[in-house]
């Protein structure tokens, strides 16, 4: 099956913005007071947020990864001073996670980055073709969702075949 024009130019689109806004991400970050900090990390600082002290297994859920992927990524937050990683004084085996000043410096500076991007792509857009803009938003992050649901189940099934066989 092939691509018409539309499909293409919309495609390219896509990618364009997509690949644009992870290199300024990158770029902002190395350029700036916090050139120590990855993507990924930056996200788990946005995933802790700012004010309340977040679980261990939330802040996994939100980044929509495991407990022990987390947890190699706040030893280092917590190594660069960004995180404070604590046991609950109710409950011993919860652990807390929540950022320090610097954690949230680099949290409000990158977040201005965010606001930036959506003030400037929705400048001069009347209230309804911000709603059809977001509406349109929301539905391709739904299919990316769905798709990213499917494949992470298609690779369970293989993971739970090849375990079987062996």
């Amino acid at each position: 099956m092939h691509m018409d024009d539309y499909e293409v130019r919309f495609n390219d689109v896509l990618l364009d913005i997509f690949d644009g806004i992870l290199i300024t991400e990158e770029k902002a970050l190395r350029t700036g007071n916090f050139s120590d900090l990855t993507i990924a990390e930056m996200h788990t600082l946005e995933s802790i947020g700012l004010y309340e002290a977040r679980t261990m297994s939330e802040t996994a859920a939100r980044l929509g990864v495991t407990t022990g992927t987390l947890t190699v990524a706040v030893d280092r937050l917590v190594r660069k001073g960004y995180v404070i990683r604590e046991r609950d004084q109710a409950d011993r085996r919860i652990v807390r996670v929540m950022l320090t000043r610097k954690g949230k410096l680099a949290y409000r500076i990158h977040s201005r980055f965010h606001h930036l991007l959506v003030e400037r792509i929705t400048h001069g857009l009347d209230e309804n073709r911000r709603e059809i803009l977001l509406d349109m938003l929301e539905n391709i992050d739904g299919f990316i969702r769905e798709q990213v649901r499917r494949y992470d189940h298609e690779r369970l099934s293989v993971s739970r075949r090849l375990s079987k066989e062996s």
